[in-house]
């Protein structure tokens, strides 16, 4: 009798150290072998690259994972509990793993001999999805249950429930519930109806097969499903319930919601921080502000587009790009698929003709819809096909257009389209704030998809005649005036670069003997800047030039260096002018103004280098000063005429006084440029083939278009600057013909500006005022006095 108790206690303690031992192997277990989930307190999400404009419209998103973190605070009741109902009702009574769900999981195992997903918590798919794979194994399952257990011991349930909203994978990239809403509805979670917040609370189950867009089908029952689960837990009454499950399924893709279109923008920038981050740039959540400002940049889209266009239209019709045939009811269906071959170009998408008449023919685009294409948008193709007996023989779409053609056209305006080709041409736009050089605008050709070199910070180009307002800079640096006269006459020159002698000549072959520097600079007379060269002396001229920014290698080592043979990108050719634009200050461009983490703290904050404005006469980082106020102002006033009179005159259609710029179209009209300037905006224009081949047409024709139609609307709403006249300054009458002062007042006089110093010897001198707005030419400058 008294052998059993010994026994039992014996059994007993042994099954107490037995315990206590297996708990203290667990305990061991998941504080060596299992992760710290301690490293939660910081979790990384792994959200997108984002880069926006200067006033917070997305440009665009890089990563594989679209996620959008959201505090719990944030997310809709009605989701919570959807989620609830369906994952986890006992969420906040268990502690980490729900016995009850565990059992009913196993029993399903021991019957069907199948491992089912089944019994998991929110707090296990928070382990599962944080630390382990979705491999369905014993052992996966075992420290699952146990890193559940461990993440509730150490965090609330509002960490674990906020970890799991914005972890969970959802489908279609998106992970977490924000980020699904956006996919699947293109709208944030509170602004979802009870119907599409189901849908998402479905999701996680089977995220990939059973969303609305793989499966409508499947992720219906699913929706009403939660539905259900929301009426039995109370959530919802019976009339929610019945009303909510009429609702129709209304789920499409919806990818990132860009707001502005600036790819070659966005490139720069995504080099950038891949070089500084390396891959972890795309998972960072990094949110980076650019320079440019949204309104500049879509209209520095349009302008570009409208000039490429309009010059390949001005150069004829290259004809259809396929032919289908005539439709019949066996090929008619096949047409939009043989259309999907042909990629959509920037605004042109492809179509094909079905139909035509004498004044309109009928197309089918990509997407089925049919439209019209009338003969007045249509008539820049029309073929030259010489005259009848009684003058021009007329034409007709069918003059220009057959059944069958495979073409692009764009939409113009609502309902009004137009014939149009793939321009061969390309082209590029910068746009700078000359106060600081901040990068306002970029695009760097017709199509990013297409082509993703960026001419506009790639391409070095010869500025032609756009490089003269450097070297006259230099020659008033150097004691020149404005009304000093230079002789446009024949030169023969033995240029020791050159291969043989050198005779260098105007565009039009003419010679008007000698003229003023401003006159040259208007007329952009090539002999007059060969002889502003020789007489400054290259090694003199390259080394001023050179305080603009540019280098050895871009300067020529020869006198063609006045005719703009020299390369340089865009981008360079604006920073330069932005010199003269802001009083004299070298300012260096850039295009990143701010980087954030996904917390919202700043990471960089760029602080550029500022010239100095009336505003702001003490910069935090001030620019250098690289030309006298004097000389920025005197190449202003000459560049503002260049606009009334001169090459750029087409510019006048602006109806604005305070813009200045000069054209450049180098050798054989390969390259074509236009650069100019206010006070608030920097901008050159260039056009020209990759393949450098000749454009047929001068700065004036192919580049100035696309600087007018972008000035126009940037510059839309804003009042005219005033030009600020810097000191020791004076106005003085000068005789046109000889740039001396003289007291007379007639047609041949003019006023002009000088640097006191520098000024004619005469009486009739006049203090320059404070402000002057008009162009300082002809009589009209009388007016100031």
């Amino acid at each position: 009798m008294k052998k059993a108790p010994t026994f039992l206690a014996k059994f007993i303690g042994i099954s107490l150290i037995g315990t206590v031992v297996l708990v203290g192997l667990l305990f061991l277990y998941m504080q060596i072998v299992l992760p710290k989930v301690s490293q939660l307190r910081d979790v990384h999400m792994q959200v997108p690259l984002r880069i926006f404009t200067q006033e917070g419209k997305l440009i665009t998103e890089y990563g594989e994972k679209r996620r959008m973190p959201i505090s719990l605070d944030d997310v809709p009741p009605n989701l919570i509990h959807a989620v609830l109902a369906t994952e986890d009702k006992r969420f906040y009574e268990h502690e980490g793993i729900d016995p009850i769900g565990l059992l009913r999981a196993t029993i399903k195992f021991v019957i069907t001999g199948r491992k089912r997903q089944g019994g998991s918590t929110i707090t296990m798919q928070v382990a599962r999805n944080f630390f382990l794979t979705r491999k369905r194994t014993f052992s996966r399952k075992f420290n699952e249950i146990l890193l559940a257990i461990k993440i509730d011991h150490v965090f609330g349930k509002e960490k674990i429930l906020a970890l799991y909203l914005n972890k969970i994978y959802l489908g279609h990239r998106a992970y977490g519930f924000e980020a699904a809403a956006h996919v699947y509805y293109g709208k944030s979670l509170k602004q979802l109806t009870l119907a599409q917040l189901a849908m998402l609370a479905g999701l996680p189950k089977a995220p990939s097969s059973h969303n609305p867009l793989t499966d409508p089908k499947a992720a219906l029952i699913r929706r009403n499903y939660v539905l259900h689960r929301l009426l039995e837990a109370h959530y919802i009454d019976q009339t929610t319930y019945e009303t909510t499950l009429k609702a129709p399924l209304t789920a499409t893709y919806h990818g990132p919601r860009t707001a502005v279109s600036a790819p070659y923008v966005a490139e720069m920038v995504r080099k950038k921080l891949l070089k500084d981050y390396g891959q972890a740039a795309y998972s960072l959540g990094l949110q980076v502000t650019t320079t440019v400002r949204a309104p500049l940049q879509i209209a520095a889209n349009d302008a570009l587009r409208k000039t490429l266009i309009a010059y390949d239209q001005r150069h004829g019709y290259r004809g259809p790009l396929a032919q289908l045939g005539e439709p019949s009811e066996t090929t008619l269906p096949l047409w939009p698929v043989a259309l999907k071959q042909f990629p959509p170009v920037n605004t042109l998408q492809p179509a094909a003709v079905l139909a035509i008449n004498p004044d309109a023919a009928t197309l089918l685009l990509t997407n089925g819809q049919h439209v019209q294409l009338f003969w007045p948008e249509i008539q820049w193709a029309r073929k030259e096909i010489g005259h009848g007996f009684l003058g021009p023989v007329l034409q007709t779409v069918s003059d220009v257009l057959t059944v069958g053609d495979v073409i692009y056209v764009q939409e113009e305006r609502k309902g009004f389209w137009q014939l149009v080709q793939p321009p061969q041409v390309q082209g590029a736009l910068i746009a700078l704030s000359p106060k600081n050089a901040a990068v306002l605008a970029m695009v760097g050709g017709f199509d990013f998809a297409k082509s993703t070199y960026n001419r506009s910070t790639q391409a070095s180009r010869q500025t032609g005649s756009a490089f003269k307002p450097f070297l006259y800079a230099a020659a008033l640096a150097k004691g020149m005036t404005l009304a000093t006269m230079i002789n446009d006459a024949p030169i023969v020159i033995d240029d020791p670069t050159a291969e043989k002698v050198w005779r260098p000549q105007n565009v039009d072959k003419a010679f008007s003997g000698l003229m003023r520097l401003r006159e040259g600079l208007i007329k952009s007379t090539n002999l007059v800047s060969v002889r502003i060269l020789r007489r400054l002396g290259l090694n003199t001229a390259r080394d001023f030039v050179k305080r603009f920014g540019f280098s050895d290698n871009q300067l020529p080592l020869g006198l063609s260096m006045a005719l703009g043979s020299g390369i340089l990108p865009p981008l360079q050719l604006a920073t330069g002018y932005s010199v003269f634009a802001n009083g004299g200050y070298r300012v260096h461009p850039f295009l990143i103004d701010a980087i954030k983490d996904s917390n919202q703290k700043i990471l960089y904050q760029k602080k550029p280098d500022t010239a100095p404005t009336p505003e702001n006469l003490t910069p935090d980082v001030p620019a250098k000063q690289v030309v006298s106020p004097q000389v920025a102002y005197l190449m202003t006033s000459a560049m503002r005429t260049v606009i009334e009179e001169g090459t750029g005159r087409k510019a006048k259609v602006l109806k604005r006084h305070d813009l200045a710029g000069k054209t450049g179209t180098t050798n054989d009209q390969v390259d074509a440029w236009f650069s100019g300037f206010n006070q608030d905006l920097a901008v050159t224009c260039w056009v020209g083939f990759d393949d450098p081949r000749s454009l047929h047409e001068y700065g004036s024709q192919a580049a100035l278009p696309m600087w007018i139609d972008f000035m126009h609307q940037a510059l839309k709403h804003q009042p005219e600057k005033e030009l600020i006249v810097p000191s020791n300054m004076v106005m003085v009458r000068i005789n046109k013909h000889t740039g001396e002062a003289t007291d007379n007042t007639g047609e041949d006089t003019m006023f002009e500006v000088f640097r006191q110093s520098h000024a004619p010897s005469i009486q009739n001198t006049h203090n320059v005022k404070n402000t002057i707005t008009d162009n300082n030419t002809s009589n009209a400058g009388a007016q100031l006095f």
